[in-house]
């Protein structure tokens, strides 16, 4: 009987109902079994009694049957795997049907759009990180600016110079060229004030330091920051020269007829400051920046205030005609994979005075590169698993020292100043018009009274090799290889090492020995033409078996037992 309160009716009985219900299963099951034992049918399983001992083969016929086991259980593992898969395929496909349904209309043709242009891009090779397209990037620069600000390092500011950037600039009529002296704190104040007279000679220049530690992403984190108290006014914060080159480029502005915003293209080789100081000038980080070069990919237009607007542009790709120096600080061979760090420090250091070295770095005389990079991980403690001095990573540690705002090294300003060939006294006085330059003048000792700048002891002299060579032309940039291309090539160097290494096998110990030596000096870096070029010299050996006979004193006699 079902209750009034609750949902389901009882279970239970009572027991002279249970007990007859189990009696009538008792006989049932009873009558089961004499109908099955009537038939014939037994329910007991025999026993497998196994394979008898006195049969022939018996440990082939064990074997056999232990495999078709495995192979019923690896068929059995196969199935189940099948039916995950399937399940998984078919979960996935509905999963993907319902969202597409739920999907907007717009948002999947947005989402279409960059798949197919994902794809003309690596069909065509115009990706962002290809030479061709910085070098449009920078050429769109260069057209939509109406001040065009080239910054150099205070280093060395001849070999950050690029005449043909500075001649594409030139032709335009109505911009203007500015020179910018980046990273000032990091060289003597008697040297910057001599690079600073030297080139003011040819275009308006400005010292500046650009912030290192800028943190804010928004206009609105740097409020909220300042708001807070938490303002840091550590060395590397602080930005010097922002205020003059904001006043100066703000009155070039005003004097402009239009009322559109005045256009600064800020220009450079990699790792020279461009991004530091937009954001340094903005005060929050605006445009992408780090130790690594080339992070700058494409332009950027970054608003400064009502009146003036900041466009970052990736670096100048330096041709391969330039010296060997030139082309580790200024390109990004290294980066690209077309030069190791290794070889890079090997060109540094010869360029370099080796007793300067070892004072800024605290390590040993040195012979060579590599024993300076073995040093130098020690010193620092690079080291991989093993216990093993990683020189890789100390070469890449040594290049970001020098291309980064960190060491303090100084080149000298040639003596004699001329202006170059695509550069007239007519243009100087073009460039100087609409600047003050009693102000600009006045800035700059300010700045450079207010930096701290390190001792010409402590810092090491460098040997400048003078303007380095840009590309702006994109045909003269040769094509990229296909991905495509690429994994062939790597296959079928592959398959060459393949057999070489059979024939390599053949060699005697002696040979061995001397192609891992070769190896390792190109590895290392050293001399790699040298291991090329290097001769084996064969030394003969007297092989006569019967000068070998001449002594028989020495000679064992097996008769004569010496015991």
């Amino acid at each position: 009987m079902k209750r009034p309160k609750l949902k389901k009716a009882s279970k239970r009985v009572t027991c002279a109902k249970r007990f007859k219900i189990e009696k009538k299963v008792r006989q049932h099951h009873k009558k089961l079994r004499k109908e099955a034992k009537k038939n014939g049918i037994s329910k007991r399983v025999k026993k497998d009694i196994g394979v008898p001992n006195s049969a022939p083969f018996k440990e082939e016929i064990l074997r056999e049957a232990e495999k078709r086991k495995l192979a019923l259980d690896e068929l059995k593992e196969q199935t189940r795997i099948a039916k995950i898969t399937v399940k998984a395929q078919k979960r996935k496909q509905e999963k993907e049907a319902a969202k597409a349904e739920t999907e907007p209309k717009a948002k999947k043709q947005k989402k279409d759009k960059k798949t197919k242009q994902k794809k003309k891009q690596s069909a065509t090779g115009s990706d962002r990180s290809s030479k061709r397209f910085r070098c449009q990037e920078l050429n769109k620069v260069i057209q939509a600016s109406d001040v065009v600000v080239e910054v150099l390092d205070a280093r060395d500011p001849l070999g950050c110079r690029c005449p043909e950037l500075e001649e594409a600039v030139l032709k335009h009529e109505g911009k203007k060229l500015m020179f910018l002296l980046n990273k000032i704190d990091l060289v003597p104040k008697d040297n910057l004030k001599k690079w600073l007279d030297y080139l003011q000679l040819e275009c308006p220049t400005f010292v500046f330091k650009a912030s290192t530690q800028v943190q804010d992403r928004t206009v609105e984190e740097k409020k909220r920051r300042k708001g807070s108290g938490r303002v840091d006014h550590s060395r590397a914060f602080a930005a010097l020269g922002d205020t003059c080159l904001m006043e100066l480029l703000e009155n070039i502005a005003k004097t402009r007829d239009t009322e559109i915003m005045l256009k600064v293209g800020v220009v450079g080789f990699p790792s020279t400051g461009k991004s530091s100081l937009i954001n340094s000038m903005k005060g929050v980080r605006a445009c992408h920046a780090g130790v690594q070069r080339g992070l700058t990919k494409s332009m950027q237009e970054v608003h400064i205030s009502k009146a003036v607007k900041m466009i970052d542009s990736p670096g100048i790709i330096a041709t391969p005609s330039n010296p060997p120096v030139s082309m580790v600080l200024r390109s990004l061979k290294v980066e690209e994979k077309e030069e190791s760090p290794v070889e890079a420090v090997r060109i540094l250091l010869n360029q370099c005075n080796q007793q300067q070295i070892m004072l800024q770095y605290n390590v040993p005389d040195y012979r060579n590169s590599n024993e300076f990079l073995t040093y130098f991980a020690k010193k620092r403690g690079l080291m991989i698993k093993g216990g093993v001095l990683n020189t890789e990573l100390a070469a890449s540690t040594f290049l970001n020292d020098w291309t980064g705002a960190k060491l303090s090294y100084y080149s000298k300003p040639p003596t004699n100043h001329s202006l170059p060939p695509y550069l007239s006294d007519a243009m100087v006085t073009e460039m100087q018009r609409d600047v003050d330059m009693v102000k600009l003048k006045s800035g700059n000792e300010e700045t450079i009274n207010s930096v701290k700048c390190p001792n010409p002891a402590s810092s090491m002299e460098f040997l400048s090799t003078g303007p380095t060579a840009g590309t702006f032309n994109e045909d003269e940039i040769p094509e990229e290889k296909a991905v495509e291309a690429v994994m062939e090539t790597v296959v079928e160097e592959d398959e060459e090492e393949m057999v070489g290494g059979s024939e390599a096998a053949e060699m005697d110990d002696l040979h061995e020995d001397e192609a891992e030596e070769t190896t390792q000096k190109i590895e290392t870096g050293e001399t790699a033409s040298a291991a090329h070029k290097a001769e084996v010299k064969r030394v003969t050996f007297n092989v006569d078996l019967s000068s070998g006979r001449q002594n028989d004193n020495d000679t064992y006699d097996f008769n004569t037992d010496f015991m």
